[in-house]
């Protein structure tokens, strides 16, 4: 069989173009670091690479979900403090305006002062992100939540939505609170709050409301005592209200009822009543209950005597209640979002943790091995070059040359 001399020719060079496009590929192999640089080089390799480049593509995401979500807690955070911080200095002035030897002067400047911290707290009520979104506003945080009603308080006009945002697969975290949660509201825990009527004529002054039996028939409901020349009735504020306890009024002795006890110190006139409500019916909102204190520490008590005193002693008192309820409940809510970015931080551990462990499985599939394609690059080379100098030299040989 003769092989002809262009068959010859065309078989070397099929041969060297197939050497070059092998030694060509794992050239782009080392440049690229790829196991494969095509799904039909290892399909099922592709596959998985596929998968876990996505995977990674999520936990990236979350992971800016969670630094959006932690920059949104932390302003909320500092809101907050600002708030504590208000109404702490505003149950010291009320502390100080329950000295009975300072004059109504000084109590006007006092009234003044929590005026300032009350203007301040609104303020900060009515905080916004920096961007123009309201923190406390709930879903409506275009525009501010707390606004200035004609009677001189103000009113939320937010809702009671929450933020949200998927800081993981499995998890939407609330990144804000709504302004009546926070300045509207009290904990379940919040006790008692009792109150005198402003009708009241007498000096009658109550003292601090203690649970003595969480088990009573009537423990939970809301109260009103009245008083006689001689007697007292505590009645419920049920419809029809009902008789809770009775008997003749005795100084220095605590009145006891519906598993509450109450102690009252001065003479309530006859008429004079008081109410003892759960702190959820008695009033939650801390701007009405401020204002009530200034306008209380603005009345004078010239020339109303021992009656004038006791009125402004109950008011402080009541104040002071509901001021430290509304404390309490700004730091429960603190201590929430302070437990959310906790929350984000281990979320943060966990999801770099989950990083590592994808990228690594990503680089077992395609990241090459260049001890082998080094290896392979030389062999190739080496087949390559060999190859084309046979080539060239039986391409050199003739007849002529031995005649």
């Amino acid at each position: 069989m003769r092989i002809s001399t262009q068959s010859f020719y065309e078989q070397n060079v099929l041969a060297m173009g197939q050497q070059q496009q092998k030694l060509f590929r794992v050239q782009q192999q080392l440049a690229t670091n790829s196991r494969f640089l095509s799904a039909g080089d290892d399909p099922v390799g592709a596959a998985r690479a596929l998968g876990t480049s996505q995977s990674l593509s999520e936990i990236s995401q979350y992971a800016t979900s969670r630094q959006r979500a932690s920059l949104a807690l932390s302003t909320e955070e500092n809101a907050l403090d600002s708030v504590t911080s208000i109404l702490q200095n505003i149950k010291t002035l009320t502390v100080a305006a329950g000295n009975g030897t300072i004059s109504d002067a000084d109590r006007a400047s006092l009234a003044t002062a929590i005026q300032s911290a009350y203007d301040q707290l609104v303020g900060v009520a009515n905080t916004d992100d920096g961007n123009g979104q309201y923190l406390f506003a709930g879903f409506k945080s275009g525009s501010p939540p707390f606004v200035a009603t004609a009677g001189g308080g103000v009113q939320y006009v937010g809702d009671q939505g929450q933020r949200l945002m998927q800081v993981d697969v499995a998890r939407q975290m609330p990144t804000s609170d709504d302004g009546r949660a926070i300045f509207q509201s009290v904990q379940g825990s919040a006790g008692y709050v009792a109150s005198a009527a402003a009708s009241n004529t007498g000096t009658g002054v109550f003292g601090p409301v203690s649970v003595t039996n969480a088990t009573a028939p009537n423990y939970g409901k809301d109260f009103t005592i009245t008083f006689s020349a001689t007697d007292y009735t505590v009645t419920t504020k049920d419809t029809p209200p009902v008789v809770a306890a009775t008997g003749p009024i005795t100084p220095d002795t605590p009145i006891s009822f519906g598993g509450v006890q109450i102690k009252f110190t001065g003479t309530p006139a006859a008429g004079d009543s008081f109410d003892v409500s759960t702190a959820q019916n008695a009033g939650t909102d801390v701007f009405a209950a401020i204002g009530e204190l200034v306008t209380a520490l603005r009345t004078p008590l010239a020339g109303g005597g021992a009656a004038a005193q006791a009125k402004l002693q109950n008011a402080l008192a009541t104040a002071n209640v509901k001021v430290t309820n509304a404390h309490d409940n700004v730091l429960t809510v603190l201590s929430s979002v302070g437990s959310r970015q906790s929350e984000i931080d281990a979320l943060d551990s966990g999801g770099a943790a989950r990083k590592l462990q994808e990228e690594a499985y990503l680089s077992s599939i395609e990241d090459l091995d260049p001890y082998s394609a080094i290896a392979e690059f030389y062999q190739r080379q080496s087949s390559l070059q060999a190859t084309q100098m046979t080539f060239a030299r039986l391409n050199s040989i003739s007849l002529f040359n031995y005649l």
